[in-house]
């Protein structure tokens, strides 16, 4: 099942008026256009056919941008928003509905595979779905300039989407492991070679099960906040009674959010209580919850510390929030990871969710990141410059696994190339 949509950064329920401008024609309020030297249109839009003359199928993902970014191809529509002037430029993107082993996955696609690069694969927290959780990060202005060089893959985790049904009373959620054995169905059903990985809390946890099951399809990984620790019974006591104390919103809170920002009550912690309130379905959420919970130890050890010693074998950069709830787990992932592929990032002033509240330290993170695994910019300077990146401006960012790529970050390009020397 396939739909397409198109969103902004600031989705305005006010205003729905939407302008498609093709060259020759302006239409309001429809997908519908004329290529140049055709009529204007006649009857209802259908969605995905331009009308007008010659019926031409339009793209499945649009390259949509500032035309002296992304030109489109000759004849196609520039979609733009003009309801709102900060966000000019719409994204986008196809929900899908996955068959796996396991059940069915809802999947967003933003963009279109460009040549031979990895997708950029996303899992969220529990608690969250892909937009509570990413669209902050993924709409950051830079953030922007990365990603429209690579497809973008949202999973939303089984019934955690927006306008999700609620599963049928004796449903049995899928295990963490499943989870992750669900994934290849999504990489092979759109044709990806392999991905790369950005996930948070339960999601990076299921990466990471991805990326132990399944290296070969994983490049690398950002892991925001992941606990690489099942649950003792002592924690699962614990767990339980907050249960019977307090609503589920304000449970996950407490593992999304530091005790510092619980505590001052923050504009953030009252948004997300509200939004895990009424967005995601509680009951499927109940059941997400309590298989993370129920999660075992994920099976990573250094190399070298214990015989035949399972680890990550793609580079990895873990990041956390200081003071944040995972803060431990994620060091002590850290201390299980070869250190000569993995990079550590504690933020500062970031608190449970830095990809919310610290985009623009993350994305640069980000960047160094795959410069490292050898995607570097084109030397080709377009219309503003990116600023560069110290470690000491990031807090505990080790930067050993760039090596000799570690080139800084001048004028933003047009695009990645895969380092010769790294290929």
């Amino acid at each position: 099942m396939e739909r397409m949509n198109l969103t902004g950064p600031c989705r305005a329920a006010s205003s729905r008026t939407w302008a498609v401008a093709a060259q020759g024609l302006v239409s309001r309020g429809s997908l519908s256009w004329t290529p140049p030297g055709r009529g204007a249109p006649s009857g209802p839009p259908s969605p995905g056919i331009a009308r007008g003359g010659d019926e031409k199928e339009m793209p499945s993902c649009w390259q949509v941008g500032a035309p002296a970014q992304a030109p489109l191809p000759p004849g196609y529509p520039m979609a733009r928003r003009e309801s709102c002037p900060e966000c000019p430029v719409l994204f986008p993107f196809q929900e899908h509905d996955i068959e796996t082993p396991y059940g069915l996955l809802h999947v967003v696609i933003r963009g279109s595979p460009k040549g031979n690069r990895p997708a950029i694969l996303t899992y969220h927290d529990v608690g969250l779905n892909h937009k509570l959780c990413f669209n902050t990060f993924f709409n950051f202005e830079d953030m922007q300039e990365i990603t429209k060089h690579f497809v973008v893959c949202h999973v939303d985790a089984p019934g955690q989407q927006v306008g999700a049904s609620q599963f049928p009373q004796g449903y049995q959620f899928p295990s963490m492991e499943q989870l992750a054995a669900m994934l290849p169905s999504v990489v092979q059903h759109f044709g990806f070679k392999y991905v790369i990985g950005i996930g948070v809390g339960a999601g990076a946890y299921v990466l990471a099960k991805f990326a132990l099951i399944f290296p070969d399809l994983v490049e690398g990984l950002v892991l925001m906040n992941i606990d690489p620790n099942g649950k003792g019974w002592i924690d699962w006591a614990a767990t339980k009674l907050s249960g019977l104390t307090s609503t589920l919103p304000d449970t996950v809170l407490t593992h999304l959010f530091s005790q510092e920002e619980l505590v001052s009550n923050t504009e953030l912690v009252q948004s997300y209580r509200q939004q895990i309130g009424n967005v995601v379905n509680q009951a499927n959420l109940q059941l997400f919850w309590n298989m993370y919970n129920s999660r075992r130890d994920l099976d990573i050890n250094r190399p070298g510390t214990v015989p035949n010693a399972k680890t990550l074998r793609c580079p990895v950069m873990l990041v956390v929030g200081d003071n944040a709830p995972a803060e431990d787990g994620v060091v002590e992932c850290n201390s299980k990871l070869d250190p000569t592929t993995t990079t550590f990032l504690k933020m500062a002033d970031s608190g449970g969710l830095p990809q919310v509240t610290q985009p623009g330290k993350l994305t640069e993170a980000f960047k160094y990141f795959l410069q490292g695994m050898g995607y570097r910019p084109r030397c080709c300077a377009t219309h503003h410059m990116l600023p560069t990146m110290t470690g000491d401006s990031l807090g505990h960012l080790h930067l050993s696994c760039l090596g000799d790529q570690s080139l800084g970050w001048g004028p933003a390009q047009k695009g990645y190339l895969k380092c010769p020397r790294l290929a």
